[in-house]
């Protein structure tokens, strides 16, 4: 890939343009991607000099911030952008134009041919994370009163425009979706043989309104490489594809991954974000969770004559409320997953606190043999308390680290909202209560 680099960049230094566009078209989409998406100056020389059918391939793997360079940088050339949005997939097409400001988008919609133009409005009618976003036009439709042979010649005269020939769909005059058929069946049926010979009734199908992560876990549930959207009565008027599920796999990761990191929103590339929308990304929840510490501080100066007598319990502070901040996000990490993938129903709650409270008991107890070990040496008067400490506080994060997922389903927010750094302030302040509260009692305050 070095080497191919290299050598591009060398005859694009040269000017050397049609022996570059020559080598340029033998390489692969994947290669070509990557290639462009590393280059700073060059690489929309290459993406220029790229075929039709090549650059309509290459322009859905860039990076978004890639892609919006591009469009950017051919907005001089009205003709080549019109050629590369009317060549995209519908899909395809809207997921790029629906993350670019209005008026840009309106700008480039009115490139588009009128056939186009109507199908990248109806798909952004749908509301945002719908179904009715990722869904694409291009399908193969058939009737259960064709025959075998009909169904082939209808394929062959169709089927280049279609985004998938893996499975075709059954419909009734009516337009309505009534079951659909591998490829393969039709591979090995008789020609003379009807579609409805062929079929049964059970079909799998998602409705245009559902929410994109409905869609994520049909696909997951029954190993479906493409899968129909209907609407409210019934009628096909779309198809949802493999890899634009898998590029919504990859954002609502990304957004859980975030937000559990206590950002507002996603970043895509903290190399290539603006330092403004990287600090508006982080600085609510920062802030939030000084205040919240502030609690921490309150729950300190209470306890100001149990420090000022037995000073030994500061060196185990941080140890200790650590300790449960850790156990509470290790807890909500498997929570928030196993709630994603559908492992886990809000209903199940009180089934896994039971559980984690076994669980964490048990890790407390070992960690307490760990911490005593080192109070022993450091402070053995206090072994009882850090140990009884470390036990309590364990079980405490573990177990808000398990409910706060299910409270923010119930309060109509992202379970991913319950972030570490949340999850460690509220382990801070219980942690500092209880610590110096046990150490009250066990010393006579």
């Amino acid at each position: 890939m070095v080497e191919t680099k290299a050598g591009l960049n060398t005859l694009s230094k040269n000017q050397k343009w049609k022996e570059l566009k020559v080598s340029l078209n033998k390489l692969d989409a994947v290669q070509l991607a990557q290639i462009i998406e590393d280059s700073d100056e060059e690489y929309i020389i290459f993406f220029r000099l790229l075929n039709r059918s090549l650059s309509k391939t290459v322009f859905k793997l860039l990076s978004f911030s890639k892609r919006e360079q591009i469009i950017q940088t051919l907005s001089q050339n009205g003709h080549k952008i019109a050629t590369l949005l009317n060549d995209i997939e519908p899909d395809d097409r809207t997921a790029f134009l629906e993350e670019l400001p209005g008026n840009v988008t309106q700008r480039l919609i009115q490139l588009l041919s009128p056939e186009e133009r109507e199908i990248t409005d109806k798909l952004l009618a749908y509301p945002e994370d719908s179904v009715g976003r990722l869904m694409t036009p291009e399908y193969i439709v058939i009737n259960p009163w064709d025959t075998v042979a009909q169904t082939f010649e209808h394929i062959r005269e169709f089927g280049k425009d279609s985004e998938t020939l893996n499975v075709i769909y059954v419909v009734n005059h009516e337009g309505k979706l009534i079951g659909d058929i591998r490829i393969k069946e039709l591979l090995l049926a008789q020609p003379q043989q009807k579609i409805e010979d062929l079929q049964d009734s059970r079909f799998i199908a998602l409705n245009a309104a559902d929410d994109q992560e409905i869609a994520l876990k049909t696909f997951r549930d029954y190993d479906r490489v493409a899968l129909p959207v209907v609407n409210t009565t019934g009628v096909l008027i779309g198809i949802v594809t493999v890899d634009d599920i898998m590029d919504v796999e990859v954002k609502e990761s990304t957004e859980d991954f975030h937000k559990f990191g206590s950002f507002q929103s996603a970043i895509t590339s903290p190399l290539k974000a603006r330092v403004f929308n990287l600090y508006k990304n982080r600085i609510f929840w920062l802030l939030a969770l000084v205040f919240m510490n502030v609690f921490s501080g309150a729950a300190l100066s209470s306890f100001e004559n149990v420090i000022q007598s037995v000073v030994s319990l500061v060196f185990f502070l941080p140890l200790l409320i650590d300790s449960g901040g850790n156990a509470g996000a290790q807890s909500a990490t498997l929570m928030i997953r196993s709630l994603a993938v559908g492992d886990v129903k809000i209903s199940d709650w009180y089934k896994l606190v039971g559980k984690e409270l076994f669980v964490s008991m048990l890790l407390g107890i070992t960690m307490a043999l760990g911490v005593a070990l080192v109070a022993s040496f450091r402070a053995p008067e206090i072994v009882a308390v850090v140990s009884l400490t470390m036990v309590i506080t364990v079980m405490m994060g573990s177990v808000i680290g398990l409910l706060l997922p299910f409270i923010f389903i119930k309060l109509k927010l992202d379970p991913a909202t319950a972030s570490a750094p949340l999850i460690t302030s509220l382990a801070d302040i219980l942690g500092v209560i209880l610590y110096f509260s046990i150490a009250s009692w066990f010393f006579g305050f």
